[in-house]
């Protein structure tokens, strides 16, 4: 898409230019790797497939980190299988939504925060830009007490020290960023490999009922009667789409070299498209496979109750017959803390710049996000322990949630829109089904507020 003109329009007489937007772009997203990535023009599909992998497994971390756990856990112990059909349903609203995001990006050139930039007003854009970095901070709060809960079953580090901890992480992200965008997703990739692998473990320890697990995907009345059931279920879908996962995947698809023709992009948009739901399915087997350990393990022996992460922990060990159960269990939650601390790097990086224009060092911008996570995190752990800490978890996804149709509306907003997609615009059937998931997450996140909020 050619971008015209050089000058940005006044705020008060707000003029659309022939390419849809108000504004121009001011530059590229993620200049530092921004089409570093060479695509053969030859070979086979699998090959060109292959050099657009990448992407989507950095989008299915967020889908997998700490802040999924608990819900997770809770469903299983509480309610068995039945939640396995939320679990799903979420899952492909996520693809919906990805496959959205990537579109935007690759079609318009811009990540999805240059896109509200460049859209709405100045205030406008200013507003939803604060609840994007509530939202950031919100996720990285998460990845922080997850990361320590598991520094603290695995080894016996204070959870204030094993908060701390998690600020040389700055460092690793530093590397990585200077070596190569392939670096970051290398990584990535073999964490989720390592999650994935420990929970095969736990499947085959755990002995799940396969009838009982098959019958869990098909959805039931149930979830919408009991009232305790809907609750997990919002919960679990709150937990599940990320807002900071759109913007991150509206960027880091364009780190790929494709030829900027119609046929390229559209390529690029089948291959990107592949790529981020065959990895949201990896998400969607690690969500589902702590649903079943929980299910397995504790619903069917009685143990409904369970719904923390430190609680299942030291459950699995004595349940299962083997200490092996809960190293795995601790490992996979330090392997998932970790891995979302880089992808939410990426994406604080993605929405300073994009909403504000502001270039500041990775190092830099990485180490005042995760102070913000750090200070509350470090106050509450001194003044109310572990039980303000796993507070603090549920609070964050409720933030996440709040923050969610501020990300999703406007995706569905411009990737409808013909004058700025042209040709590339969702047909009627996507744009109906985009608007749909956008409704359905909006008023069930809205009922998950004010449940919390009334205490419920």
């Amino acid at each position: 898409m050619q971008f015209r003109g050089e000058g940005k329009m006044k705020e008060s007489a707000p003029k659309i230019n022939n390419s849809g937007w108000r504004n121009e772009r001011a530059s590229s997203s993620l200049p530092e790797v921004y089409r570093s990535m060479k695509i053969p023009k030859n070979g086979s599909w699998f090959r060109k497939f292959l050099a657009f992998a990448g992407p989507g497994y950095l989008v299915a971390v967020g889908y997998m980190d700490p802040g999924n756990w608990a819900t997770d856990i809770a469903g299983g112990s509480m309610f068995g299988y039945t939640l396995l059909s939320v679990i799903f349903l979420s899952n492909l609203m996520a693809i919906v939504l990805q496959a959205l995001a990537g579109k935007l990006g690759i079609v318009t050139g811009r990540d999805l925060a240059q896109a509200c930039k460049d859209h709405y007003s100045k205030p406008v854009s200013m507003i939803l830009w604060i609840l994007c970095e509530l939202a950031i901070a919100a996720c990285d709060l998460a990845e922080v007490i997850g990361s320590a809960i598991a520094l603290n079953l695995l080894f016996g580090i204070p959870l204030i020290a094993g908060i701390i901890i998690t600020v040389v992480d700055v460092l690793l992200v530093l590397l990585l960023q200077n070596k190569g965008f392939r670096y970051i997703e290398a990584l990535v990739i073999t964490l989720i490999v390592t999650i994935g692998g420990c929970f095969f473990v736990e499947l085959f320890l755990s002995r799940p009922e396969i009838g009982g697990v098959l019958k869990g995907f098909v959805p039931s009345a149930e979830i919408v009667t009991d009232p305790k059931m809907l609750y997990i279920a919002i919960g679990i879908l709150g937990a599940t789409v990320m807002p900071h996962n759109l913007y991150l995947h509206s960027s880091i698809v364009q780190t790929r070299q494709f030829e900027q023709t119609t046929l390229g992009k559209r390529q690029a948009i089948k291959y990107s498209t592949w790529d981020s739901t065959i990895a949201l399915f990896f998400a969607l087997f690690i969500n589902a496979a702590i649903l079943i350990v929980s299910a397995a393990t504790f619903h069917t022996t009685g143990n409904t109750g369970v719904a923390e992460i430190d609680d299942a922990y030291h459950m699995l060990a004595p349940l299962l017959g083997t200490a092996a159960a809960s190293i795995l269990f601790g490992v996979a939650l330090l392997a998932a803390g970790q891995n979302s601390t880089l992808t939410g790097t990426l994406a604080g990086q993605i929405v300073m710049e994009g909403f504000l224009n502001i270039r500041l060092k990775p190092w830099l911008r990485r180490l005042i996000t995760r102070l913000i996570a750090i200070i509350p995190a470090v106050i509450v752990t001194m003044i109310y322990g572990e039980e303000g800490t796993l507070d603090l978890l549920i609070l964050s996804q409720v933030i996440l949630s709040l923050q969610l149709s501020f990300a999703v509306i406007p995706l569905v907003q411009f990737t409808s829109d013909k004058l700025k997609m042209g040709e590339f615009a969702n047909p009627l059937w996507l744009k109906i089904l985009a608007w749909v998931v956008a409704v359905i997450i909006a008023v069930l996140n809205i009922y998950l507020l004010v449940q919390t909020f009334s205490g419920v």
